[in-house]
């Protein structure tokens, strides 16, 4: 749910299902393929353009705004005959054949996104629907279809489904849903790492833990999408319990994420062979699954942490990146418009086509919220005045002979 090392990378490593959705932006200067007019960022779109255009959305909409019509289309133009979605298709007008590897992830965000703006209900009835087609038995999904299920697809495909006004736990295969899928990558407590969730077994069977898996897998676990709020009340547990449902898979991956936070305030790469490195974009998802599982107080203190150093990393890794500190902001209540002196608003909608404030009567929640507020407000003037008149009109009556 990141923006993620770039797919031919983690081939090169062998470990590319591993970090799916394979997205980041790519740092040379002139991308190998054209970028389309209407999709945001300037990177090379091959590995990470339906992606990146899906957060792009998302987040726009989070602050309220409407995304421009271009920006729309590009991402409605790259849907397959089928429903299903590809990281990039660099001719639309062409069908989709067998040499385009469409997957889960990118159909799974451009659900979000499409959904998340409204008015294109075909596109992504036809999406969930190719995502129902290539469930797996075990209840998940996996990056590219016939693949084993992982913890990251499940997840994003949970996110999807719920955000298209389908409930996960009815979406089943052999009588399993999502949900029951979970359980089967939570790292048992007597183990190293436990309560943490693996991306997948690794090649001798093993759970090992996964940073980015286990914020993943915990918003699929609270049914959730890229879009959370602070949850109201903290898990009353915050020690690792056999996990056998999808409650107990959250409140230990949830214990987890806060301890792991709780050292630092980040979260850190873990590439085979490299030295670790602090992991912008696993902080961020961190911190929005973190606040949806009510653990605000290690959520703000990674929070704290990215508006202190990330803002080169956004601007280095381009529009995903902006679109996932801003989903963090939200998760918090924070103010994207104030990110240590960056505006996060500004720079993501400065990556592609402009959007417009939505004066279709659909606020944002952070605008209800003040006009309840500025309500409220109003609410106790008119009631001292009119306390003041009461007082006066009794004044003047004890006055009358």
């Amino acid at each position: 749910m990141n923006v993620r090392r770039s797919a031919a990378a983690l081939a090169a490593v062998g470990v590319l299902a591993a970090a799916a959705p394979a997205t980041a932006a790519d740092p040379s200067p002139s991308p190998k393929t054209t970028v389309p007019s209407g999709l945001y960022g300037k990177g090379d779109p091959t590995y990470d353009g339906v992606w990146r255009q899906s957060l792009t959305l998302v987040a726009q909409r989070t602050l309220g705004y409407k995304p421009a019509p271009a920006a729309v289309d590009w991402l409605t133009g790259q849907q397959c005959a089928d429903g299903a979605f590809a990281a990039f298709r660099a001719a639309p007008g062409k069908p989709c054949d067998d040499k385009l590897k469409t997957d889960t992830n990118s159909t799974a965000a451009a659900v979000q996104a499409l959904a998340a703006t409204g008015g294109h209900g075909g596109v992504v009835e036809k999406a969930v629907n190719w995502l129902k087609s290539v469930q797996n038995e075990d209840g998940g999904w996996s990056y590219y279809p016939g693949d084993p299920s992982d913890t990251n697809s499940t997840s994003v495909v949970i996110g999807a489904l719920a955000a298209a006004g389908t409930d996960p736990a009815s979406v089943r295969k052999s009588g399993k849903s999502p949900y029951d899928a979970l359980p089967a990558w939570s790292i048992p407590c007597d183990r190293d790492g436990g309560g943490a969730l693996a991306f997948q077994p690794d090649k001798k069977g093993e759970l090992l833990p996964n940073a980015d898996a286990t914020a993943a897998g915990l918003l699929g676990a609270l049914g959730k999408g890229f879009v959370a709020r602070a949850a109201s009340q903290a898990p009353a547990k915050d020690t690792c319990v056999k996990a056998t449902s999808r409650t107990q898979v959250a409140d230990n991956a949830g214990a987890y994420l806060a301890a792991a936070v709780g050292k630092t305030g980040h979260l850190e790469s873990t590439l085979p062979g490299a030295k670790a490195q602090p992991d912008f974009g696993n902080t961020a998802d961190a911190v929005v699954a973190l606040a949806a599982d009510g653990r605000t107080e290690p959520a703000r203190k990674a929070y704290a942490w990215l508006e202190k150093n990330a803002s080169p990393w956004a601007e280095q890794s381009g529009p995903a990146a902006y679109a996932q500190l801003i989903l963090a902001a939200h998760a918090l209540g924070e103010q994207p418009g104030d990110f240590n002196g960056t505006s996060l608003v500004s720079a993501l909608n400065a990556q592609g086509p402009a959007p417009q404030m939505d004066t279709s009567g659909q606020q944002h929640e952070e605008e209800k919220k003040e006009s309840r507020n500025w309500g409220w407000w109003i609410f106790g003037v008119c009631l001292v005045a009119s306390i003041g008149v009461g007082f006066l009109l009794s004044g003047r009556k004890k006055r009358q002979p």
